[in-house]
């Protein structure tokens, strides 16, 4: 009997569970507003929030982020395989091979577009309690998008915002 490794199995999109893009923004140390996406999986794969969190890390490394190392600097990286489309009131983040879009608030709209960029925090640790049209209060926000746990299980990424205007 042969088994194939995981690491040579096709990439399934199932394997990530739901994925949740959430949008906020908040001050940054320069006291002006930073535009933030978190992008996490509630867990619930076929296989469990393990095989959601492998799952997601082999997206990130696929795509050249590298879970719980440096920053990347998409800005300095035009050839990153991940964007930002920010258009009609709408955030599009896309990496191969997926596609994620949100409806982000006014004032985060107003960051990315000040700023010209958002800071992803793309983190492999599930958040089953932040599901999609439940309420999230900033405290739960904060102390999940914060802890040490999301933040090392995480890529970081700084993402030029791109429109279809140019």
């Amino acid at each position: 009997m042969t088994s194939t490794p995981s690491a040579t199995r096709p990439f399934r999109l199932a394997d990530l569970g739901t994925l949740v893009v959430m949008p906020w923004s908040g001050e940054a140390a320069d006291r002006a507003d930073m535009p933030y996406l978190l992008a996490y999986s509630l867990g619930d794969a076929a296989d469990g929030p393990e095989a959601s969190a492998a799952a997601i890390e082999r997206l990130l490394t696929d795509n050249g982020l590298p879970v719980g190392g440096d920053l990347v600097d998409g800005t300095e990286r035009p050839s990153l395989p991940v964007g930002l489309l920010v258009e009609a009131g709408q955030a599009v983040l896309t990496m191969a091979p997926l596609k994620a879009q949100c409806v982000p608030p006014p004032e985060w709209l107003a960051a990315v577009k000040s700023r010209g960029y958002a800071y992803l925090v793309f983190t492999t640790r599930a958040w089953p309690e932040a599901a999609p049209g439940r309420a999230v209060a900033p405290e739960a926000l904060a102390a999940f998008a914060g802890a040490d746990e999301t933040l090392k299980a995480a890529a970081h990424v700084v993402l030029p915002a791109r429109s279809l205007r140019g």
